[in-house]
């Protein structure tokens, strides 16, 4: 039985512009709060990552789901596609594919569970969570240490190159792996608008678990770097603007050095 507090709400939202609003989850550990982007289109709306699945997306934020809905996946980590079994149209890169349709593939929210070594990595990294992933659960009876992540059927397998169409706008699919295989953002260059997933993000970018590589990943900053980006929306933190989004590739090109 858990000894964790019951939320009085498990998802928080702030209106970014007139089409998009994030949405989060403030009972989850920092290190895998997930921003979740949902963007108003004229004629369908596009989610971006799903969160932890944890609790119902779809029922916190029916108000927004109400018109049809494409869903992207930017990678396949427990913490951005938690909530994907919930809706029906589900886009993600081929190589995430396989992880999204898989039970029970990722790690429990309960770190009792863990080994010493997977909490002493993620130490290494600068995250504490010695004190548990989450800080409540989302009603009684939940049982950290019994859930799962439910596996998802993907409806579309996304490609470098591939657009995604809210009728109104209109976003290209960027493949910017090294955090993950299949890792990819979302590119409206009318707008110079960034989703970039874990990709790029205002904090430690994890390039050393498993599934990343280093070199891969320094060649997805470099091509960032010359995308002319006006704002990015990251999978973590705060969004900024190119001038910032340069300082953070220069950072870590610097601190990985080839």
């Amino acid at each position: 039985m858990s000894l964790l507090p019951i939320a009085g709400h498990w998802f928080e939202r702030r209106r970014v512009d007139d089409a998009i609003t994030l949405l989060w989850e403030p009972h989850v550990h920092p290190f895998l709060r997930c921003n979740i982007w949902h963007v108003r289109g004229r004629d369908c709306d596009l989610l971006i990552d799903t969160g932890m699945g944890i609790a119902s997306l779809t029922a916190a934020a029916s108000d927004l789901f109400g018109r049809a809905l494409i869903t992207v996946l930017t990678h396949t980590h427990m913490d951005h596609c938690g909530g994907a079994c919930e809706f029906a149209d589900v886009r993600v890169h081929a190589a995430e594919a396989d992880a999204l349709a898989m039970s029970g593939n990722h790690l429990p929210i309960d770190i009792a569970a863990w080994t010493a070594d997977e909490i002493s990595w993620i130490a290494a990294m600068g995250y504490d969570i010695s004190g548990g992933l989450i800080t409540a659960i989302p009603h009684a009876g939940f049982d950290p240490a019994r859930h799962r992540l439910a596996p998802a059927s993907a409806s579309r397998h996304l490609a470098e190159g591939d657009l995604v169409s809210t009728g109104d706008r209109t976003f290209e699919v960027l493949h910017l792996p090294g955090h993950s295989p299949g890792s990819i953002g979302l590119w409206e260059g009318a707008s110079g608008t960034l989703f970039s997933g874990d990709a790029l993000y205002d904090g430690h970018l994890l390039d050393a678990i498993p599934g990343s590589d280093v070199a891969t990943y320094r060649a997805t900053m470099e091509r960032l770097r010359d995308l002319p980006v006006q704002i990015v929306h990251a999978g973590h933190e705060q969004s900024f603007g190119r001038e910032r989004c340069r300082h953070l590739i220069d950072t870590y090109l610097e601190r990985r050095v080839p």
